[in-house]
């Protein structure tokens, strides 16, 4: 895919992965549209890429999307790539009786409905462009549980589970779809688990967005950087040995009484 001269529109763009990708695809010459729920945040963005458009907005929030896509069809009717980014991970103890339902599920709010949403609200138009693509942003815990991280796991899978039902149904359309299935990176996502990923497992993020580009440029539909490509691999391999591996560390996190893991 020619990842120049492009409309891009980036959720989460303002930190992480997102400020990152939209800083690249600033360079190759493209238009450039983030978006992040704090605008003190998009300001900070805009005074450090001066190059890209911003828009308060979140993707858990139904309403939000649809006022989104108003704004910037109709300010940018050449948009033709939508990049689902946007994402949280929290370390929750499912035996924490304290947990409140509503909250809980609020991960899948944003990883999985909001991107399930943001694409069917932008297709229609997508799909009116002579190339276009979606570009959905996984992890490579969508391939084996984390126990610390139980909800954002589970919405990682679902999503890629959607990204390749997607990629079906659009076979036919000037739509691709393409999935980067991202690693641990050095982002402020990875601050609750410092103590259980080691500094050597985060993956620099200039390094992570540019095989990410690369990969798109060559029309490469699952992107595996770094560490995820042997995840990929273990996944498939070895998934038992992958997650005990993955579930270290989940009864001195949680205090759970020793032998009494939740995963086997």
């Amino acid at each position: 895919m020619d990842l120049r001269h492009n409309t891009i529109l980036i959720t989460g763009g303002t930190s992480g992965l997102g400020y990152e990708f939209a800083a690249r695809l600033l360079e190759l010459g493209n238009t450039v549209l983030i978006t992040g729920r704090n605008q003190a945040k998009l300001d900070d963005t805009k005074r450090r890429l001066p190059g890209v458009h911003t828009f308060q907005s979140d993707v858990s929030d139904l309403t939000a999307i649809r006022q989104l896509y108003q704004q910037v069809v109709a300010q940018f009717p050449a948009l033709n790539i939508v990049i689902n980014n946007a994402g949280e991970m929290r370390k929750l103890d499912l035996q924490d009786p304290t947990l409140d339902l509503l909250d809980l599920t609020r991960e899948v709010e944003i990883n999985l409905s909001g991107p399930i949403r943001m694409v069917q609200q932008f297709l229609p138009h997508l799909k009116t462009q002579p190339t276009a693509a979606i570009l959905n942003v996984t992890s490579g815990l969508a391939l084996t549980p984390f126990p610390l991280a139980p909800i954002y796991g589970g919405t990682k899978a679902g999503l890629r589970a959607y990204t390749k039902a997607l990629r079906v149904q659009l076979q036919h359309t000037p739509v691709k779809v393409f999935e980067l299935v991202a690693p641990a990176a050095k982002t402020s996502l990875a601050d609750p688990f410092t103590n259980v990923l080691e500094e050597s497992m985060l993956m620099d993020p200039s390094k992570l967005i540019a095989q990410a580009i690369n990969g798109l440029q060559h029309d490469r539909l699952e992107i595996y950087p770094g560490l995820s490509k042997i995840l990929h691999y273990m996944s498939r391999l070895a998934p038992g040995v992958l997650l005990k591996q993955m579930s270290k560390g989940v009864t001195e996190a949680f205090g759970q009484p020793q032998g009494k893991a939740s995963a086997r």
